[in-house]
């Protein structure tokens, strides 16, 4: 397991570029499997074209206090890249001019970010209906300043969404480093103690469950089931519901199907798990996804290969809702990892 993050080692996959570069060559270069492109022209639904913007996902910096092998972000302690307060106040002019209902908070660990609790209470007062922040759990009892976090995000009535690779030790600590699986539990006992994932609460609390290996989800649906029965059973802890994401081939999921020589096998599950149903469904049509520096993309995957959103309005300062409504929506071969048998999105599968 990796300490450090692909942009600390100096890793060549730290580039977008070149990881760009390595999905549009080998067996799509070669032709060996079909480019997500010509795959998705089939459907007669390409390009694809945004529909109602109705989640706005704000990134307020790469830092964390975990260095996940799976990691679409790259992120950890030892990246610097944060959100500042000035362009958290783009954020929110942002908010107010759009006709987005849910704002979804994320990282990194966005608690990390010095001005995180400043914002969320801003942003508190815009009218947001689904007001989500993407914890991966461990922040709450990494140190004591963050102890406090399920009071306070219970103030503000924040959909906690929350990181557990698996319900066994084993496999979470695998994924994200030894003794991640028994902090989590204790965090989220934290939660439950708050009201979260309790009954009648009105406090959401949701789990993401990513794979551990090379290899796509099974259904959402019989795996909530398994996770809320061993949890309750293990643990006493109860949540809501539980979302399965694809991991994408980009970053350091990309470094470890290299590394495992699992790239062409998994690139050819994807591509032939590929579905129409799913591909009207992608996330990317309703959400628009902002950088911890302002710049503004299709989705959280794509900001981490650094593909803007194609229109003159590329950042908060020229925010212009009728513009973004009119570009296509950029895509590569990343992206079969989202229209792979049932989908997959933030929200978890999507059909």
């Amino acid at each position: 397991m990796q300490k450090k993050s692909l942009s600390a080692r100096k890793n060549n996959l730290s580039n977008p570029a070149e990881q760009l570069k390595y999905l549009s060559n080998g067996i799509f270069g070669a032709g060996e499997l079909p480019l997500f492109q010509d795959k998705a022209e089939k459907t007669g639904a390409f390009p694809l074209k945004p529909k109602k913007l109705e989640i706005l996902q704000i990134n307020l910096g790469y830092m964390c206090n975990q260095v996940c092998s799976h990691c679409h972000v790259d992120a950890g302690p030892d990246r610097k890249e944060i959100m500042t307060r000035e362009t958290m106040q783009l954020c929110l002019d942002v908010i107010k001019k759009s006709e987005a209902h849910t704002l979804d908070l994320t990282g990194g660990a966005p608690e990390m970010n010095p001005n995180f609790r400043w914002f969320v209470e801003e942003a508190s007062k815009a009218g947001i209906r689904d007001f989500i922040v993407r914890s991966n759990l461990t922040i709450i009892v990494a140190n004591k300043k963050y102890y406090d976090l399920p009071q306070f995000f219970k103030k503000h009535n924040i959909h906690v969404v929350s990181s557990l690779p698996f319900y066994k030790r084993e496999k979470t600590d695998r994924q994200r480093g030894s003794g991640v699986f028994d902090k989590s539990i204790e965090a989220l006992k934290m939660l439950n103690a708050a009201g979260y994932g309790k009954k009648d609460s009105g406090l959401k609390l949701d789990l993401v469950y990513n794979p551990a290996g090379a290899f796509l989800p099974t259904n959402q649906q019989a795996m909530e089931r398994d996770f809320k029965k061993a949890l309750k059973q293990d643990f006493d802890i109860d949540f809501n519901e539980l979302f399965c994401i694809t991991n994408l081939p980009i970053s350091r999921f990309l470094e470890y199907l290299i590394a495992s020589e699992n790239y062409e096998d998994y690139m050819t599950a994807l591509v032939e798990a590929f579905n129409p149903a799913a591909f009207q469904n992608v996330m990317c049509t309703n959400t628009l996804s902002v950088s911890w520096d302002g710049w503004l993309y299709d989705c959280d995957f794509n900001q981490m290969l650094s593909l803007k959103v194609d229109s003159k309005s590329q950042h908060l300062k020229d925010f212009e809702p009728q513009l973004l409504q009119k570009r296509e929506i950029r895509t590569s071969q990343h992206c079969y990892g989202c229209t792979a048998g049932a989908g997959s999105s933030c929200q978890g599968s999507v059909i």
